[in-house]
């Protein structure tokens, strides 16, 4: 599923890991974590102009062409008001200004709600997820974006790309078998509905996948629940690591694609906490040679969640 090169510096040890199915690569450097970037976070409490508080979201947020938001328990979903998709739609998941923890129900009435909002659109979907402003949120106030293009973001084309191949080459459906690979791993996390174990191959550090048994959003529903336990879950373990900033994003299949070799997958990242310095974990090399040096080894990542579980 992945090749490992790994070389011994001065001070440790250096990989050089490759996904087998996209070509996908990445440096793992586990001495970097002993330059103890992340901080304890600090948070900008303040809600004055926040267009997502319940006195403003009617009055500063955009409407859909019907005149409408869509609301899905506490959640509230309207179209950006600064697109860069064909379909982009943000959620407000609570009226909590600066939530640190999310109740179950109000997580899941949130995806739900992101995911009625995108099926209106027959594009390629994701529901995305930046937590804090050094995870790239713009906005403190907790909120989800939805996207949705006639093409596929180019990770998901990847992904979509080489399972068709690998459905035609050997008969068998990629993610069925990293599935059986990954099970038994240290890499596992745990499994229930869906099935979660850190990624070989990070994008980012300490990143951890869940892999649905559906490949499209018309098939999600079932899965909404499990889907935001098993985020949750995987929340709670990054903040007993003092993680509180992460990055996540739900892909999918294109409509009336079932069967051609994709499973719908969600991937979190965990990010710096957001600190005074501005500093930041992503640089040239994530950015622009998109190759992102990792600092926690997956295997690791999978002891951990068993010791703090």
């Amino acid at each position: 599923m992945f090749t490992t090169h790994e070389i011994r510096t001065g001070r440790g040890i250096l990989q050089y890991r490759r996904e087998s199915l996209t070509g996908i690569r990445c440096r793992i450097s586990p001495i970097r974590v002993e330059r103890q970037m992340d901080a304890a976070p600090a948070l900008p409490p303040s809600r004055d102009g926040c267009p997502f508080c319940p006195d403003a979201i009617e009055l500063s947020t955009p409407m859909f062409q019907d005149g409408s938001r869509l609301r899905c328990g506490e959640s509230v979903t309207f179209p950006n008001l600064y697109p860069f998709a064909e379909c982009h739609v943000v959620t407000v998941i609570t009226p909590d200004h600066a939530a640190g923890r999310f109740d179950r129900r109000c997580l899941a009435d949130a995806i739900s709600g992101t995911a009625e909002a995108l099926a209106r659109s027959s594009g390629y979907a994701s529901i995305n997820w930046n937590y804090l402003p050094s995870a790239g949120a713009s906005m403190v106030h907790p909120h989800l974006q939805g996207i949705a293009d006639p093409e596929p973001t180019r990770l998901a084309d990847l992904y979509i790309s080489a399972g068709r191949r690998y459905l035609a080459d050997h008969g068998r459906v990629y993610w069925n078998d990293l599935v059986e690979h990954e099970r038994c791993s240290e890499r596992l996390l745990f499994e229930d509905e869906i099935f979660w174990s850190a990624n070989p191959v990070p994008l980012g550090e300490r990143e951890v996948r869940g892999v649905l048994p559906v490949s499209t959003l018309a098939e999600f529903g079932s899965y909404v629940e499990p889907l935001a336990d098993g985020i949750l879950r995987i929340l709670e373990f990054y903040r007993g690591l003092g993680t509180h900033a992460f990055n996540a994003s739900i892909f999918f299949d294109a409509p009336k694609k079932e069967g051609r070799g994709h499973r719908a997958f969600c991937s979190l990242i965990a990010r710096l906490n957001p600190n005074r310095l501005s500093m930041c974990d992503s640089a040239f090399m994530e950015r622009l040679h998109l190759e992102p040096v990792i600092l926690t080894l997956p295997e690791s990542l999978g002891a951990l969640f068993r010791e703090k579980g």
